[in-house]
């Protein structure tokens, strides 16, 4: 069922009705301890992924009492639901997929009527639950008893088999974009926040973490040789922020307010690897202002984690190929650091602006980065990233380059591609480099001020940008071309493309191996950094192509020799490498990609890798339905769904 968008002055009106002001997030609270959060207003604010009509009814908290079951890869129990509805509401509509429903029940035990609609490929079902009418300024809870299903898109249950340990189970999630309704029944959408608590049981030799405060640090014991953790989180974050973590895990400090978890046979490695966190941490206050969510740690997970990093609050999820051994990419920490301030504290309040999240991001990591780094290392990054986002342009449609997003009928994660982070990081250096940093700087913080805990749209940003930054210099606004920027396609006549001397001489040696057929031994290979080496292995002189035939077989058997190739330790210098070797159908690398596809699971890297190797044809669908037969159970849901679209499911 399609829903009408609601125009302003309704949803302001029905806004009011709710009894906050859908222009402000003001309902008491301060700079630190945030307030009742309504939507935001406008026809853009409507977000056509949830079923949720939060301008009637709407989700303020969460309350979790689960019993993770590993053995039928269930969670199961009840999700309590502090409701805030309009004057006259009688229903409220929450968001599910395929969850079992057992019972819907008020504060009391009254057992509450409810229908769970037809299932939607993208969206699953919406569960709406009936009430009495609610009374001005009133707020009720529902029980919803439920369980998960083996299946649930956002859970992955591991064997031991699967971890590093390989002697007990793990269970993680992962709920961006809309996969939290595979889990928790709730009003699924970024511009829903909502707090949360949680009390969950697992087995007693399992710990249990979560995206929020830690009530019982070492757990309470209970029946059946189980243990029960209780969590807080009081700030209120979109419900894909929601995230849990079981396993045979354990801690290592970095200082008073940073950590890590990890299995405990890689907790040395990930200790010295991430330690700069502490420092980023620091970094990222004297840029923006103050860090508002009390610890960040990370959770290094098993290697099936489908992305690089998730910006789960207070508890980072990161992919173990972070742990490269010289810190070359710990950039990934300084991106999900800063999504601390863009996205968990001003979040995209639909998906079709997920660029506010991301491109804010990537601006922030970088910036990150040379303050603690030095400019150098961040200009090489900008380059990559803007090389990326060449690629990127020249292969999606028109309309997928634009920032502002139309993804009615789509899945939200065709959004999730590198134009809203590297395009946006380039709009974001773009007003910097015209207005001057001091200016932009000034203007930044205090929008992550103005904003916190509010969703945003792009009208709202241009609103927020125009009224503090450009403030009626029309001049100003015709050289920044925010217009174009957000809502056409392609980049503006004001790109300017970053350049890093550290490159030249990278480009130099590319130009003799790859072009002029030079000897492999005259790379300087040992004298370059990550990201030169991964400037070089993304050296193309038109483009990778299917049966590309640029470099011959002694060619590539020199390179991988000279340089070690088969045994790069560092994933995104495999995956820079197994690109060039698959695309020229190199048989002696296939080895490498069968170890590198079947030993971790980002999506990164995995289905571009899929992707090149169905390019080839015969030879390269042969082997990609081989690995992926055998690599699949290994994915994240997120992983193999995207994979499956592409090989088929084995």
């Amino acid at each position: 069922m399609k829903r009408k968008a609601l125009g302003l002055v309704s949803a302001l009106a029905l806004a009011a009705a709710l009894g906050v002001s859908a222009c402000s997030t003001t309902t008491g609270g301060s700079a630190m301890t945030p307030p009742a959060i309504a939507p935001a207003p406008g026809p853009d604010a409507v977000d056509s992924h949830t079923y949720a009509r939060p301008e009637i009814a709407r989700v303020v908290d969460v309350a979790l009492d689960l019993t993770a079951n590993f053995e039928a890869k269930t969670l199961s129990g009840t999700a309590t639901l502090d409701i805030l509805a309009a004057q006259g509401a009688n229903e409220v509509i929450l968001d599910i997929k395929n969850l079992d429903i057992q019972d819907v029940r008020d504060a009391e035990g009254r057992a509450l009527r409810y229908v769970t609609g037809p299932n939607d490929a993208i969206k699953g079902q919406p569960l709406t639950v009936y009430f009495p009418a609610f009374a001005a300024n009133e707020r009720r809870k529902i029980v919803v008893t439920y369980s998960t299903r083996p299946d649930a898109a956002a859970l992955q249950w591991l064997s031991p088999t699967q971890t590093a340990g390989g002697e007990k189970p793990y269970l993680f999630s992962q709920g961006q974009a809309i996969l939290t309704r595979t889990w928790v029944p709730t009003q699924d959408s970024p511009g829903i926040r909502q707090t949360y608590s949680a009390r969950i049981t697992a087995p007693a030799d399992l710990t249990v973490v979560m995206s929020a405060d830690h009530l019982t640090p070492n757990g309470e014991a209970a029946a059946n040789g189980m243990k029960t953790w209780r969590f807080r989180m009081n700030n209120p974050i979109p419900p894909y922020l929601i995230a849990i973590g079981v396993g045979d895990i354990a801690f290592a400090p970095f200082d008073g307010r940073t950590g890590v978890w990890t299995e405990p046979s890689r907790l040395r490695a990930a200790q010295w690897e991430l330690e700069p966190t502490a420092q980023m941490v620091t970094a990222a206050e004297k840029l923006y202002g103050p860090y508002r969510w009390g610890r960040y740690d990370l959770l290094v997970l098993p290697p099936s984690f489908p992305f690089g990093g998730m910006e789960n609050p207070k508890l980072t999820f990161a992919t173990p190929t972070i742990i490269a051994g010289d810190r070359s990419l710990v950039s990934l920490v300084a991106h999900e650091l800063a999504h601390s301030w863009s996205g968990n504290l001003v979040t995209n309040a639909t998906w079709n602006d997920f660029w506010l999240n991301e491109g804010f991001t990537t601006y922030f990591e970088n910036r990150i980065m040379e303050s603690i780094y030095g400019y150098d290392r961040a200009v090489q990054e900008q380059v990559l990233s803007w090389d990326g986002l060449q690629d990127e342009l020249k292969s999606l449609p028109a309309d997928d380059t634009r920032l502002h997003l139309n993804l009615l009928g789509r899945d939200p994660d065709d959004g999730m591609n590198t134009i809203a982070y590297d395009k946006g990081s380039a709009f974001l250096r773009t007003i910097e480099r015209v207005v001057g940093r001091e200016k932009f700087d000034a203007w930044l913080r205090g929008y992550f001020d103005r904003n916190a805990y509010r969703p945003m749209t792009t009208a709202m940003f241009l609103d927020d940008i125009r009224a503090n930054l450009v403030k009626g210099d029309a001049r100003l606004e015709s050289e920044l071309q925010l217009e174009a920027w957000v809502y056409q396609p392609g980049l503006p006549s004001n790109a300017v493309a970053p350049v890093s001397d550290a490159f030249t001489p990278v480009d130099a040696a590319a130009v003799a191996f790859f072009k002029d057929k030079g000897p492999a031994s005259a790379i300087p290979w040992a004298d370059w950094n990550t990201q030169q080496r991964q400037r070089f292995l993304g050296w193309r002189p038109e483009g990778l192509r299917a049966n590309a035939d640029w470099l011959t077989n002694a060619q590539l058997a020199d390179l991988e020799r000279t340089l070690n190739l088969a045994n790069e330790g560092n994933a995104e210098l495999t995956f820079g490498w197994l690109q060039i070797a698959l695309a020229h159908r190199y048989q002696p690398a296939v080895a490498t990609a069968d170890k590198f596809l079947t030993s971790q699971g980002r999506r990164k890297f995995v289905l571009p890798l899929f992707q090149t190797l169905w390019n080839e044809g015969d030879w390269g669908r042969t082997i990609a339905r081989r690995i992926y037969a055998e690599a699949r159970p290994l994915y994240h849901p997120v992983t193999s769904g995207s994979v499956d679209q592409l090989v088929g499911r084995p």
